[in-house]
Formats: C-alpha cells, sequence, structure tokens
C-alpha cells in the first residue's frame, strides 16, 4: 500500500462519518490503482517512471546494508569469542595459582603462568573496550542510519507507483477525450506528481548526506579496530592505552605500568 496515503484507520482518524465515507472510497480507489499499476507492470502491460542514477545509488545502498549487516555479525562473534577467552585466562590463572600452592616443586612455574594470565586478562579489557565501541558503532550505522535512508526507499518507491498508476489513467483519458475525466485525473496527477517528486528529493539528500556519515564514521571505527589490535597483540600497553584515550574509551581496568603487557614480573 502506497505509504503516502497511510492505512485506512490513519486516514479516518479524526473526521466525522460523512468524511469518513469520502475518504474510506478515495483510499480504496487510491490502493486499486496501486495495486493494478504495480501487477501491470511485471506483466508487461504498463511503463514505470525510471530514474536510471538513483536506481544505481539505491541498488548500491542495499548492497552496502548487506556487507555491512555481514560485518556486524561477524564482529559480534569476534567479540563474544575474544571475551570467552578472556574467562579462560582467568580461569587459568586462578587455577594455576592454586597449583602453585599447592605443587611447591613446580611452585616458581606454576606462579609465572598464573602471573602471566592475569595480566594478559586483566590487559584485555583494553581490547574488549574497543571491540564493544566498534560493534556499537557499526550496529547502530547498519540496523538504524542506514535504515533510515531504507525506509525513505520504500516511501518513494511506493510513490513512484502510485504516480505511475495517476499518470497511466490521465494518459487513458486524454485518449478517449473525455473532457470532465480528464480534468479531474490530472489534478489527482498533479497532487501524486508533487509528492513523488518531493519524495525523489528528500531521498537523494538523504543518499548524498548518508554516504558522508558513513565514511565518516567507518573511518573512526577501522582506525580504532585496527590500532587496538595490533597495539594488544603485538604487546604494546602503552599503545593500547593511548589508542583508548585518543578515541575517549573508557578502558575497564587500567593496565600495569609496563610498556608490555605480556611481561610477567
Amino acid at each position: 500500500m502506497p505509504t503516502q496515503n497511510g492505512s485506512m484507520q490513519q486516514v479516518l482518524a479524526g473526521v466525522n462519518a460523512g468524511e469518513k465515507i469520502d475518504a474510506a472510497k478515495k483510499w480504496t480507489m487510491s490502493a486499486y490503482k496501486y495495486t493494478k499499476q504495480l501487477v501491470s507492470e511485471k506483466m508487461g502491460k504498463r511503463t514505470r517512471t525510471v530514474d536510471t542514477e538513483l536506481e544505481k545509488r539505491i541498488t548500491v545502498l542495499r548492497e552496502t546494508q548487506q556487507r555491512y549487516q555481514n560485518l556486524l555479525k561477524l564482529a559480534r562473534q569476534f567479540q563474544n569469542q575474544f571475551t570467552s577467552m578472556m574467562n579462560t585466562q582467568k580461569l587459568l590463572s586462578e587455577s594455576f595459582a592454586e597449583l602453585s600452592m599447592k605443587s611447591p616443586e613446580l611452585q616458581d612455574e606454576f606462579t609465572q603462568n598464573a602471573n602471566l594470565q592475569k595480566v594478559l586478562t586483566k590487559n584485555g579489557e583494553g581490547l574488549r573496550s574497543a571491540l564493544e565501541f566498534f560493534v556499537s558503532s557499526l550496529q547502530t550505522l547498519a540496523t538504524k542510519t542506514i535504515e533510515d535512508t531504507i525506509s525513505t526507499i520504500r516511501d518513494y518507491e511506493n510513490a513512484r507507483v502510485q504516480f505511475d498508476a495517476y499518470r497511466t489513467d490521465l494518459e487513458a483519458n486524454e485518449a478517449v477525450g473525455q473532457s470532465l475525466k480528464t480534468e479531474e485525473a490530472r489534478k489527482e496527477f498533479n497532487t501524486q506528481r508533487e509528492t513523488f517528486h518531493g519524495l525523489r528529493e528528500n531521498l537523494q539528500v538523504k543518499l548524498r548526506f548518508l554516504e558522508e556519515n558513513k565514511v565518516k564514521v567507518m573511518r573512526k571505527q577501522l582506525l580504532l579496530l585496527h590500532n587496538a589490535l595490533a597495539a594488544y597483540f603485538s604487546g604494546n600497553k602503552d599503545q593500547l592505552e593511548s589508542t583508548m584515550k585518543e578515541f575517549h574509551i573508557r578502558v575497564k581496568q587500567k593496565g600495569e605500568q609496563e610498556q608490555s603487557f605480556l611481561e610477567t614480573h
């Protein structure tokens, strides 16, 4: 159903009985024209208005949304796996510490491993915070920011079908020379054209701002992820802390003071 006309309940809200009947008739006729146009297009019996450049941008955006949703899925998976690894490291540290007290002959070795796992777990909070920030920002972009423009695209596409439906009616009336019906059809067509053109302009603006926002957000997030991962897996505690400060991310635990958090005491 064409979204610009709203649902039957929305159309009838706040009007008296007589107005409700007229509104219901108009809504039903509009829905009929919309459905007929859509079916006729699929059967190849009617033409459709095509904005080649805009439709290319719409196709690209839908493909981009799918790719970002897949990236979000993988990022969440990585975040969950890293958190699971940290939990296991914590349990390992506790187990090594317990065994160090129960095994005098291996006390030093168990203690060394217990300390290493403890330091890794403690400093892993920095990377986990970075991953949480990355996933949260990516989720907002993929499921809210992009989806808002996708919703406008749906409105635009519905308006396009409705526009073509009234255009077809106008052309049919002009062909048979019925002046009264032609004038009425032209008024309805002009209304639909205004709605359609307005949505198209709105969509073009949204697509432009979305692209600018996407590049800005992802440039920051990809830099954050790269720097945090590189610092963590190279053992550079200071660089990881610097990355967290640069991107204003609160780390749950502060790391040790050594240059490398892979170092043990």
